[in-house]
C-alpha cells in the first residue's frame, strides 16, 4: 500500500454529506472529495474527523466514509483515516477495517475515556502500538486535543511520540500558545523531519506563523483555496499579503465557530454555509446536532458574501 510522500501543505477533514433521511449521501461525498482534492495544495484528505461528524457515525459507516472517500480519490490524492474509539482492540480492529477501505494512513485520536479520567505515558504509548502492530504498513498521526483537557499530550510524551519511526506527522490543537510553541520546539528537537500540522481553524494565521508545516482543518473542507492561499503567504513570508487572506476568512470563522472552539454545532453551521457556498446541496446533520438557526443563517449568507462565495 502506497505511503503519504508529503505531510506538508493543507489536508481537508471532510465534512459528511447526508440525506434527508440521514444516511450517507455518498454521491455528494464523492462530489466534495473529488472537489477538495482538485485544489493545488491539497495533500491529503482526512476522513471521520470531528467535522465529519464521526461520533454520529457507526463503526460500519465510518468505515463506509472512508470507503468512499478512497474510491473517488484512487491514484490522485491519499486519504487518511481518524481512529475513534476507547480499547487496543478496538483500536485494531478499527484499524484494520480503515486500511481495508483504503486508508493510507491513521489519524490517532486520544480515546474519549481519557478525557474523563486521564491516562499515563504508558496508556499513550501502548494505544499508538497496538494500532500500529495492527496495521505495520501504515504511516500514524498525532491528534493532539487542546491543553485544557485531561487527554492533552505533555511535551516530553510529544517527544517520545515523534520518535516513533511510524508516526510520521502530529495534528496540533492545543489552543494554548505557550503550550503550542512549547510541543513544536519539543518534536522538532525530537525529529525535526516529522510534519507539523495546525488544527486550530479558528485563529489560522497565528498559529501557522509558528513554524509549521502546513494545516490539517475541519474548515478547510469549507474554504480551501482561501487556506491555501493564506499558507503560501506564509511560507512566502509576505505578512501583510496573509493579514489580508486572514481579513477574509475571519468573519467566515466567526459565523462557523462564533468566538470559540469547533463543536458539534458550529460544524452545522459550516455545512451552513458550505450549502451557502454551493460546496453542498445540503446541509443536513444528524440529530443531536442542531442545524444553524434562522439568525446563524443570515450571519453565515453575510460572510460568505463577503469572501465572494455565496451562490444560494
Amino acid at each position: 500500500m502506497p505511503q503519504i510522500k508529503n505531510y506538508k501543505g493543507i489536508i481537508p477533514a471532510i465534512s459528511c454529506p447526508f440525506t434527508p433521511d440521514f444516511r450517507i449521501d455518498e454521491p455528494a461525498l464523492r462530489k466534495l472529495a473529488s472537489w477538495l482534492a482538485s485544489h493545488d495544495g491539497v495533500v491529503a484528505v482526512m476522513t471521520n474527523g470531528h467535522t465529519g461528524e464521526v461520533f454520529s457515525l457507526t463503526p460500519e459507516e465510518r468505515v463506509e466514509v472512508t470507503r468512499i472517500v478512497a474510491d473517488e480519490l484512487k491514484g490522485k490524492t491519499p486519504v487518511i483515516s481518524s481512529i475513534v474509539c476507547e480499547g487496543l482492540a478496538d483500536a485494531a480492529s478499527h484499524a484494520k477495517a480503515a486500511r481495508a477501505a483504503g486508508a493510507v494512513a491513521l489519524d490517532v485520536m486520544p480515546p474519549h475515556h481519557w478525557l474523563r479520567f486521564g491516562f499515563t505515558r504508558d496508556h499513550a504509548l501502548q494505544y499508538f502500538d497496538a494500532i500500529h502492530k495492527a496495521t505495520p504498513d501504515l504511516d500514524l498521526v498525532c491528534h493532539v486535543y487542546p491543553a485544557w483537557t485531561r487527554a492533552s499530550y505533555s511535551s516530553q510524551l510529544l517527544a517520545e511520540l515523534a520518535q516513533l519511526p511510524y508516526l510520521q506527522a502530529f495534528k496540533v490543537g492545543q489552543r494554548d500558545m505557550n503550550k503550542y510553541a512549547r510541543d513544536i520546539q519539543a518534536i522538532r528537537e525530537a525529529d525535526a523531519s516529522k510534519a507539523i500540522l495546525t488544527c486550530h481553524d479558528e485563529y489560522l494565521l497565528a498559529s501557522m506563523v509558528q513554524g509549521v508545516d502546513g494545516a490539517l482543518v475541519g474548515f478547510a473542507t469549507f474554504i480551501p483555496q482561501l487556506i491555501i492561499d493564506l499558507w503560501n503567504a506564509v511560507k512566502a513570508g509576505d505578512l501583510n499579503k496573509a493579514i489580508a487572506i486572514q481579513a477574509v476568512i475571519t468573519p467566515l470563522k466567526d459565523a462557523v465557530y462564533g468566538g470559540g472552539e469547533p463543536t458539534g454545532e458550529a460544524h452545522a453551521r459550516m455545512k451552513g454555509g458550505m450549502y451557502l457556498a454551493g460546496v453542498l446541496d445540503s446541509h443536513t446533520v444528524r440529530p443531536p446536532t442542531e442545524l444553524p438557526s434562522a439568525q446563524e443563517m443570515s450571519v453565515l449568507r453575510a460572510a460568505v458574501s463577503q469572501a465572494g462565495l455565496l451562490k444560494r
